[in-house]
């Protein structure tokens, strides 16, 4: 590993100086010429059967060129999967949440536009809502989707056998449950689109994305038009967290109000709009039941988890199935079972979260700790005594090559002084530990794998072509790291084009765990690709065999002999002049189970590669306040190889953030009658900076014998421990064990109370 250049090496990102300087451009940045304002009108109900609608008013308004509404549209609906096709872009037929699409607007200005939205007159029937998902699935009332029984939109079995048995066998069972409600993204970018059609009549969207041709397909069915006239271009994005990884309606709004005007059109949401129009995580009810040997070994568990979807399928069936896998591929069982549950509410739609669930995840290491309190083993025994091993299979039959969950344990537990602080600590003084896990990446068909090509320019710097999309998370950075170290250049001379359905070949999307492992692995066989070329040219001139040549600062050398060299520049116009240009592609695609599917069979090779993380926090709590104070964050992470630590560092960072001090203290939506009362960041407290605890960052490398240079997925698995180890250790300094999510003061306060309330009854 020491050989490498650029690979493994501390570097800022190439993006970070734009960004900071305010060079970089938005979506929202767009100024085109001609270029008119969209707006959205949205429904004020939240189960509502759309009687008429009548835009004439909205017309008649000066400055108003365009009023659109579902009878406008194809009447395609969108769904991840064919089974899961339920939403329209505008609604024809009813609107199923407070703020559901029934309209659009295209004016001149902003203020035309809003007024116009108040000028659209539509008639609605109300019909009975349901806001509960355990309420939906007993409603008696009109169902959501007519099509779907009893509100189910998504049921997951999954079932390894010898469950009951192995119930039977167990020393200790315990059963518990755990809630958490929904939680938001809350990127810092508000979601925006601009949508034109040029003089060909292609359509050309510039949006927020979580991978480009992911959303060129679904644009290309609604238009009904060939994917090649679908043109998703790169823009800077501001966060995504999983919550732009798929079509968002005012994406269709935004383009048919383009092609009806024959004019570029902007959407720009509001806070309000971000949160209750895009995405939110599921709400969740889990219960465990975990059955374990005299040693804490886990011999059976059973969870069944039922999950607040809203009002439309999203990612469902994804959604539904990832926290029992991070479970599996954590921790080893003897046998499982699981029945997860997405269902139907008349609020807005849920789909993929970077923390997979509090209420889930969560309540598994809670109820861990209430094991080994019981069998009197300390919290970091148990975990090991059940932590994945490498070579082992998961319960649902994935192979896991690279695996250093132990590692990350004994160095979250060295640095944090854990076994020197667990049950030492003065009172309301606690520390806690969460190990979790998480795929790289997912079965996907025939967007599974990436394919990227580079060219080699006369002035011997290089050009990558790439689908992979840049989320924030330093993805462009990884791709030119990797070609720069294959090429023997220097970053500065890689020029990447990425992100642009024109331009590029299909990739998987960042939202899948995947882009270094896929697309970074598909520019590291195009950059060996193409340095083979010059090496072939370069042997020549310098009269070796190509296998003697190495190439690094911008030069091709002898091996042997590193004073022979010849400057890549010079090899790159030598190769043109013979009428032969340095040009190579190189695709990845990863060996999983392509017989795997979700719901029908969620067996099989699930990825080629896992993570696998662990977090301890230490906290003080005020017993008459509620409030918690993190004093100490220690975040460690198997990442398989780190291509740049400083990266990954600022990965670990965020994640603590979403997953740890927004997720597990403060991060909660409030709700009336289906209409969100706190979408703005006024009054949903995200994590600032000042508010971030000390955080000690630990990478280990587990060197994945798939991955590029050894690397994984590298950052969520801390995003899930941490808000197991925020749980624990709350629950330590209170003495109390915690079964709802967020912590927030008034459940402290309440479980202090109860506890207190108990032990004086007790003396009594």
């Amino acid at each position: 590993m020491s050989d490498y250049t650029i690979i493994g090496k501390r570097m800022p990102r190439i993006d970070s100086r734009a960004k900071v300087m305010g060079k970089a451009k938005f979506t929202a940045d767009l100024k085109l010429p001609g270029m008119l304002v969209g707006k959205i009108k949205r429904s004020p109900y939240a189960h509502a059967r759309i009687l008429s609608i009548n835009t004439s008013k909205a017309m008649a308004l000066p400055g108003v060129k365009c009023v659109v509404t579902g009878k406008d549209t194809e009447g395609v609906k969108w769904g991840v999967f064919g089974y899961t096709r339920d939403q329209q872009f505008i609604q024809t037929e009813k609107a199923r949440y407070i703020g559901d699409e029934v309209a659009g607007v295209a004016a001149i200005d902003e203020e035309t536009a809003t007024k116009a939205l108040d000028l659209i007159e539509v008639t609605y029937e109300e019909l009975p809502a349901v806001f509960d998902p355990m309420a939906a699935m007993a409603s008696a009332t009109e169902l959501i989707h007519e099509e779907f029984a009893n509100n189910i939109n998504v049921h997951v079995n999954i079932d390894t056998g010898n469950v009951d048995e192995n119930f039977e066998k167990a020393f200790y069972i315990r059963e518990d449950t755990f809630v958490a409600p929904e939680e938001s993204y809350f990127q810092a970018e508000p979601y925006a689109v601009v949508a034109r059609f040029d003089h060909e009549d292609c359509l050309e969207v510039w949006c927020p994305n979580g991978g480009p041709h992911m959303k060129s397909k679904p644009l290309s069915n609604a238009f009904k038009i060939p994917l090649h006239m679908v043109k998703i271009k790169k823009i800077a994005i501001g966060g995504a967290f999983g919550g732009r990884s798929e079509i968002c309606p005012a994406d269709y709004i935004c383009s048919l109000l383009a092609k009806k005007t024959k004019k570029p059109v902007k959407i720009e949401f509001t806070r309000e709009e971000n949160t209750i129009a895009t995405r939110q995580g599921h709400a969740m009810i889990t219960s465990h039941k975990t059955g374990v040997d005299k040693d804490g070994r886990v011999l059976a568990r059973e969870t069944t988890c039922y999950m607040d979807g809203g009002a439309y399928s999203s990612t469902g069936p994804i959604a539904t199935t990832v926290p029992f896998l991070s479970m599996e591929q954590a921790y080893r069982m003897g046998s499982v079972r699981y029945n997860g549950y997405r269902i139907y509410t008349n609020k807005p739609i849920r789909g993929m979260i970077r923390v997979h669930g509090r209420g889930f995840a969560c309540g598994l290491d809670t109820q861990l700790d209430m094991i080994a309190d019981h069998l009197g083993i300390d919290p970091v025994e148990i975990r090991l005594r059940n932590s994945r091993q490498p070579g082992e299979y998961t319960s649902t039959g994935s192979l896991v090559s690279s695996c250093a969950m132990d590692e990350t344990i004994h160095k979250a537990v060295e640095k944090s002084k854990f076994k020197e602080k667990w049950g030492k600590l003065p009172p309301f003084h606690g520390i806690g530990i969460g190990t979790n896990s998480v795929q790289t990446g997912f079965p996907m068909g025939i967007r599974g794998g990436s394919q990227s090509f580079i060219k080699f320019n006369e002035d011997g710097e290089a050009t990558v072509m790439s689908g992979v999309v840049d989320n924030g998370q330093g993805n462009d950075n990884m791709l030119v790291q990797i070609a720069a170290e294959e090429l023997g250049l220097l970053p500065e001379d890689i020029h990447l084009v990425s992100a642009d359905t024109e331009t590029t070949s299909s990739d998987p999307g960042s939202y899948s765990q995947v882009s270094t492992f896929v697309g970074g692995h598909a520019v590291l066989n195009a950059a060996r690709n193409c340095r083979k070329k010059l090496f072939d040219v370069a042997s020549k001139v310098l009269k070796v065999a190509p296998e003697k040549l190495a190439a690094k600062n911008r030069l091709i050398f002898v091996k042997d002999d590193p004073e022979k060299s010849v400057p890549i520049k010079k090899v790159v116009r030598i190769s043109l002049l013979n009428f032969t240009s340095v040009n190579a592609e190189g695709g990845y695609w990863p060996k999983v189970d392509m017989k795997r599917e979700w719901v029908s069979n969620p067996y099989g090779q699930m990825c080629e590669a896992f993570s696998f993380g662990t977090t301890i926090v230490e906290v003080k709590v005020d017993p008459d306040t509620g409030k918690v104070d993190v004093l100490e964050a220690t975040a460690v992470q198997d990442v398989g190889y780190a291509l740049n630590p400083l990266v990954l560092e600022g990965q670990f960072e965020g994640s603590i953030a979403m997953g740890g001090q927004g997720g597990m203290l403060t991060e909660y939506h409030e709700w009336k009658e289906g209409r969100c009362l706190n979408p703005t960041m006024l009054d949903y407290k995200l994590p600032l900076a000042c508010d971030m605890p000390k955080i000690n960052n630990i990478i280990v490398e587990s060197i994945d014998p798939k991955g590029p240079y050894g690397a994984k997925e590298a950052g969520m698995s801390i995003a899930m421990s941490a808000a197991q180890a925020y749980s624990a250790a709350v629950s330590n300094a209170i003495g109390v064990y915690m079964d709802s999510f967020p912590l927030t003061p008034d459940k402290i306060i309440a479980a202090i109370k109860e506890k207190n309330l108990k032990a004086k009854e007790g003396l009594e």
